[in-house]
C-alpha cells in the first residue's frame, strides 16, 4: 500500500494538519475547531440537521458499504434537543469513510475528508472557509510543480542512460556489417527486454492497448517508475557487456525493478514474470 503524508498549512495563524493517501485529502477538524475554542464544536457541528444530511449524502456517493438503514436513524434523530452525535459513533454505526479518528500526541484529532471539512470550514466562519481552501489549493499546487519536476529530471535521467544502454548493444550485440534497418530491430528488442522487466509488456504491446494515447508508455510512467528505469538501463549495459543470455538478463532485470519498486512505494503485491495473472 502507499505511504500515507502528513503536511501543514496555516490558516489565519492557525497550523492545520492534513494526511493525503493517494488521492485523499484528509484535514484536520480538531486543528480547526481549537481556533474557535475546542472539539465540542465539532460535536454541536455533528448535531445539526444538515450536517447529518450532508454527511450522509457524501457517503452514499463515494462508500459502497455505508450503512445507509441506520444514516435514516441518524436522521430522523437530528435537531432533537437530546440527539447527540460523535465523530467515533457515526463512523461505528454507519461504516462510514470520510471522517476519521486518529490517536497519537502530535497529528492526532479527528480528520475529514476535504468536501467535508470545507463544509465544517464554513459553518465556524465563512471567511475561514475562504482562507483553508486557499492555503490548501497553493498545497496542492505547490506538490504538483515539484512532482512534475521530478518526473522531467527523471525522464531526462532515463534518456541519458539510455544512451549507455544502447552503446553497449553497439559494442557487444550489433555485427558490424548489418543494415540500419537490422540494428534498428536490435535496438527495439533490446528495449522490449526494460519495458517487458519494468512495465510487463512490450512497446508494441502498450501501443496496441492504447491507440488514443499520444508517446510511448515511459511518457506515462510514475516518478518511481522512471527512476527504477533510469537504473535498469545502467544495469542492464553491465549485463549486455558481461554477454549473459538475454532470458537470464531479462529475469534479473525483472527482479531488480520489483525489489526498488517496492522500496519507493512499499507496493508488497507486484509479482516476478509469470508468477501468476
Amino acid at each position: 500500500m502507499a505511504k500515507e503524508k502528513i503536511t501543514t498549512i496555516n490558516v489565519q495563524g492557525t497550523a492545520i494538519n492534513i494526511v493525503s493517501h493517494k488521492e485523499d485529502d484528509y484535514i484536520c477538524l480538531t486543528d480547526m475547531a481549537n481556533k474557535f475554542g475546542g472539539d465540542d464544536l465539532i460535536y454541536n457541528w455533528m448535531r445539526n440537521r444538515n450536517t447529518v444530511e450532508f454527511l450522509g449524502i457524501w457517503e452514499q456517493i463515494h462508500n459502497p458499504d455505508f450503512k445507509g438503514v441506520e444514516f435514516d436513524t441518524f436522521k430522523k434523530e437530528a435537531g432533537l434537543n437530546s440527539f447527540r452525535l460523535t465523530p467515533k459513533k457515526w463512523v461505528e454505526a454507519t461504516n462510514a469513510i470520510g471522517i476519521q479518528s486518529r490517536a497519537g500526541r502530535y497529528g492526532g484529532g479527528t480528520y475529514a475528508h476535504k468536501d467535508l471539512a470545507f463544509e465544517f470550514g464554513s459553518w465556524l466562519s465563512p471567511e475561514f472557509k475562504m482562507y483553508l481552501i486557499k492555503e490548501f489549493q497553493r498545497l496542492k499546487e505547490d506538490e504538483n510543480r515539484r512532482l512534475s519536476l521530478e518526473w522531467n529530471l527523471n525522464r531526462a535521467l532515463s534518456k541519458l542512460n539510455y544512451r549507455i544502454h544502447t552503446d553497449a548493444i553497439k559494442e557487444t550485440i550489433i555485427p558490424p556489417s548489418i543494415t540500419k534497418e537490422q540494428q534498428q530491430v536490435i535496438y527495439a528488442n533490446e528495449a522490449d527486454v526494460l519495458n517487458i522487466a519494468m512495465f510487463g509488456q512490450t512497446a508494441q504491446q502498450w501501443r496496441k492497448e492504447n491507440p488514443g494515447k499520444e508517446g510511448n508508455l515511459r511518457d506515462y510512467s510514475t516518478v518511481e517508475q522512471l527512476l527504477v528505469l533510469a537504473n535498469l538501463e545502467s544495469m542492464n549495459a553491465e549485463f549486455i557487456r558481461m554477454q549473459l543470455p538475454q532470458d537470464e538478463r531479462l529475469r534479473k532485470l525483472n527482479t531488480i525493478a520489483i525489489q526498488q519498486l517496492k522500496s519507493l512505494v512499499g507496493n508488497v503485491n507486484l509479482k516476478k514474470l509469470g508468477d501468476g495473472k
